[in-house]
């Protein structure tokens, strides 16, 4: 028997939940029924949402547009969990509610560095002349 259950990636239902997560916590932002003042006209996107397998924790990847203000938002969202947890409680048909964790999304800034060092890169022209 091979051992290709190490370090496996998320399940099917690991990847269906948190992209329906994402819907109901995309959707909550929008509506945008804080008490948190760093929230109330802030531009959030959630990238992505990864659930661990038992499905009781939430990891949320938002971006503030521009990337601004995210020290001040990332607290915010966070102290408003329970918010988003009681939404996701009413929209979801789970045995458990996922506690969600906001965090900061930092796949744009690794794009970004790719980009910047691909730019960086001096790839030779071919020379068709035949000495």
């Amino acid at each position: 028997m091979s051992s290709h259950n190490s370090k496996k990636g998320p399940s099917q239902r690991q990847l269906r939940v948190g992209e329906q997560l994402r819907h109901i916590i995309a959707e909550t932002m929008t509506r945008g029924h804080f008490q948190e003042e760093a929230l109330l006209d802030a531009p959030v996107t959630v990238a992505e949402v990864r659930v661990t397998p038992d499905l009781k924790q939430a990891k949320v990847y938002v971006m503030s547009l521009g990337g601004e203000d995210m020290e001040n938002i990332l607290p915010a969202l966070n102290k408003e969990s329970n918010l988003f947890q009681k939404e996701i409680g009413k929209q979801l048909n789970m045995k458990f509610t996922p506690k969600v964790h906001f965090l900061r999304d930092e796949s744009f800034d690794e794009a970004q560095r790719i980009d910047e060092i691909l730019r960086t890169v001096h790839i030779p022209e071919d020379d068709d002349t035949e000495e």
